[in-house]
Formats: structure tokens, sequence, C-alpha cells
């Protein structure tokens, strides 16, 4: 089967440097798309912020050898996550990511959809260098337009698309693309590794090595193993909980029972090393795809491959913002992709 490429222009949310109305936007071509179902996912946090969720089928014309056994749907989302004003607001920033996908992952139980593709748009106020850039990858994500022009995660400094309300430009505005034949972890999974991510960050910015982060963890506790009171007041010194942006006592307990390898009600050095400090992360290598070696007895699906992605204007390719460019403070993105057969992965632990 043969498709044309589709062109999928998704809005970010884009602020005008002339006011301050934001708000989000997915255009849909009829001729290239059905809408199946739209929703709209409050945060209800501080940031007030909010994504949409679009779920759509190909139409006809790019799908001329329609079989029953063959999904062409996608989820579309797009977002504009909360600007990290100060280091406590990370975690709020990370929490809302974690909303969308654990609201995707709903709504796929919700409606008995078999996977498909999903893409992730919008302003997401953090670089390559960042928690919730880190967090995707691990998931399975990849960044559109790095893809289109083989950057690495290592290549933040190459493009950038916002110049933000403190002069500083980077790179903020992503089409993310989850295919269906990419080796998925557990959504709960990853984000502990996230949230652990975080806490190692925090406690190399005290300057701890790690037998320190151990010993800051155990506290005062005379054995060598960490107590979950001990847990607790560690991620309240980091300012991890303890106020309405932090992490919650369900969210502490979930991040508790999945360091807790053999469910002993504490944490010796071996379960401090392998969960919360190097905790095994998907790194999305070639190793995360089914190949044509391996789908035999897969059930076959659509995906997408990245044909081209484009900023304007043209000189944030090349890690400049340029003077006198009043239209916007964020670049336009632009990725085309061709959908393309490819066998389904399953969830892995």
């Amino acid at each position: 089967m043969e498709f044309a490429d589709l062109m999928f222009l998704v809005s970010s949310s884009i602020q005008s440097p002339l006011s301050d109305i934001s708000g989000l936007l997915i255009a849909v071509r009829k001729e290239c798309f059905r809408v199946i179902c739209h929703r709209e996912l409050l945060f209800n946090d501080c940031g007030d912020r909010v994504a949409q969720l679009l779920h759509v089928e190909l139409a006809g014309p790019y799908s001329p050898s329609r079989n029953n056994d063959t999904r062409q749907e996608i989820l579309i989302v797009n977002t504009h996550l909360l600007f990290p004003h100060d280091s406590s607001l990370s975690l709020v920033r990370l929490n809302q990511v974690y909303k969308i996908l654990q609201y995707v992952e709903s709504y796929q139980k919700e409606n008995k959809l078999s996977p498909m593709p999903i893409m992730l748009c919008g302003d997401w106020n953090g670089s390559k260098r960042g928690h919730v850039y880190k967090f995707l990858r691990s998931i399975g994500f990849v960044s559109s337009y790095d893809t289109a022009h083989q950057y690495t995660d290592a290549d933040a400094h190459k493009w950038v698309s916002h110049q933000n309300h403190r002069g500083n430009i980077c790179g903020v505005d992503f089409i993310w693309l989850l295919n269906p034949n990419r080796y998925r972890k557990l959504l709960k999974s990853s984000w502990s590794e996230a949230v652990f991510g975080m806490f190692k960050y925090l406690v190399r910015r005290a300057s701890l090595t790690e037998e320190k982060a151990f010993a800051l963890l155990k506290a005062d506790n005379d054995s060598d193993c960490i107590t979950y009171s001990g847990f607790c007041e560690a991620l309240r010194q980091l300012n991890l909980t303890g106020h309405c942006y932090g992490l919650s006592d369900e969210e502490t307990k979930d991040l508790w029972v999945q360091a807790d390898m053999d469910g002993n009600g504490v944490l010796d050095y071996k379960e401090f090393q392998q969960r919360i400090w190097n905790p095994t992360r998907s790194e999305q290598k070639d190793d995360g795809v089914l190949d044509d070696d391996h789908k035999g007895g897969e059930e076959q699906t659509i995906g997408f491959s990245v044909e081209n992605a484009v900023l304007f204007p043209p000189e944030v390719e090349k890690g400049k913002w340029p003077e006198n460019y009043y239209l916007s403070d964020h670049a336009r993105l632009t990725v085309v992709f061709s959908p393309i057969r490819m066998p389904c992965s399953q969830l892995i632990s």
C-alpha cells in the first residue's frame, strides 16, 4: 500500500507579545481526516493549564486499500505547559505531562482502542535538557524535528523556537511522535523513574554524592536501610513534598512501592541504587523498535515516518533568534509525516 504524504499543521499555544491571551487550536483538513472524538483536559493546578485530545481517522484518499484489520487512526494532543518560574514548578510541569499520558491511556482503555500513533504538540516551556523531555523520551516518544534532522538528545543548542519574557532563547516547541512499534514501558514505572531523576538532580545540585544521598534518605536510622519515614523526610527537605505543588501522599506512597523491590518495607543500598539512583531507563535506541525481522507474528497497524520538519523564521534553525521579528515570540514548527505499515508492540514492565 502506498500513501501520499500527510502534513499536520498543529499550532502551539502561542502568546502574542502584544497581549496576555493564549489558547489552544487543532485545525483539521476534513478531506484528510475524519474526527472521531474531541476531549478537553483541565489540569486544575496552579497554572490553570489545559490540553486537547483529538481522535481522528485517515480519510479515504490516503488509504485506497482499506483493510478491516488495519487501524488508520491517530490520537493528537495539544497543550501549553506551565513556565518554570522557579524550581518548585518543575514537578508541576512533570505532573501535567503525567496527567496527559494518564488521560490518553484512560481514553484508549475506555474505548478499547488498539495501539495507534500518538502525537503530542504544543509549547512545552522546557528544553531538551529538562525533566519533561527526558520523561517523554523514556516512554518512547521522539521529537519529530530532531528525527527529521537526525539530531541527538545532546544537540539542544542547534535550534531554538522561542524567545521568552526573560530574553532567553530556547527550543520549547515540539511535535512528539509515539509509533505503535515502539517498546513502551508501563506509565507508572516511567513516572517513578522521572521523579527519582529529579531527586538525583536536586541532591547533585546540593553537591551530594551517591553515598551521601543514601545517608540523607536513611536519616537517623541506625540500621543500614531506608525507612518510609526517612524517605518522606528526605523528599520534604528537597522541596518535593510539603507544599501545594509537591507530591501528594498517594504519589509518595507509589514511589515507595516502586522502590521497595522485595516489599519488605525498607530499602537497602541495592534497591536505592537500582530504583532511585540509577533506575533502568528505556533510552529509545534502535533495539526499541520492532523491525521487519521481528514482525512475522505481530499484528499490523499504521504508523508514521517523519519526512521533513521546518522551523520558521529560518534563523532559528541555526540556534539564533532574528532581530526585528515581531510576528510572535515563538517560531512556527511544521512537520510532514508519511503513513507506513508497521507491527504493534506490547507494553513491557
